[in-house]
């Protein structure tokens, strides 16, 4: 049996499954010279590329390996971004975080509403202990967002695959 895709709702936005429809938008993120400035890995060339990305985040889902939301204003097709939780521990009990969102709709508090639903479905209904970000040391933006939310850097933990890359935790408050 299918299990149902965890639909959120916050004041503005739907965050729902990727679709290939979101295709256009996928390819856009993953090429984009702005969103892709602080992540390393090989933009996207093609729309192809994109459909594939999509397949795999719903295949991982159905994995259990992990969830992608894309991020919606409410009522509206428009894939503004995503947000998702993955790299789960064996014990289901660590996650990590990951977003991006299209430049236009940056600095308007979107990704930091998708994030606290995100924060609050991985703690209380997934029960994780602790959700992990890694976001680049020259990346402020996704700093602040991080730290705005309760993250706190790790003083020593890196990520050996990008060495900029800082890596932020949370632990669930009781």
């Amino acid at each position: 049996m299918k299990k149902p895709y965890p639909i959120l709702y916050t004041e503005r936005l739907d965050l729902t499954r990727i679709e290939n429809t979101d295709a256009e938008v996928v390819f856009f993120q993953r090429s984009n010279d702005e969103t892709m400035k602080y992540i390393k890995r090989e933009p996207y060339v093609s729309v192809s590329q994109a459909l594939d990305y999509i397949q795999m985040v719903n295949d991982q889902y159905a994995e259990g390996k992990s969830i992608t939301w894309g991020i919606r204003r409410i009522g509206e097709p428009q894939l503004l971004g995503s947000v998702c939780l993955w790299k789960f521990s064996e014990d289901k009990k660590t996650a990590e975080i990951g977003y991006d969102l299209q430049p236009k709709y940056q600095n308007l508090g979107i990704m930091s509403e998708a994030m606290k639903a995100v924060l609050e479905y991985g703690f209380e209904v997934l029960n994780l202990s602790l959700i992990e970000a890694f976001t680049s040391q020259y990346n402020s933006p996704s700093i602040k967002l991080l730290e705005s939310h309760g993250f706190v850097k790790h003083p020593t933990k890196r990520d050996e695959g990008n060495l900029d890359n800082r890596i932020f935790e949370k632990f669930k408050t009781k």
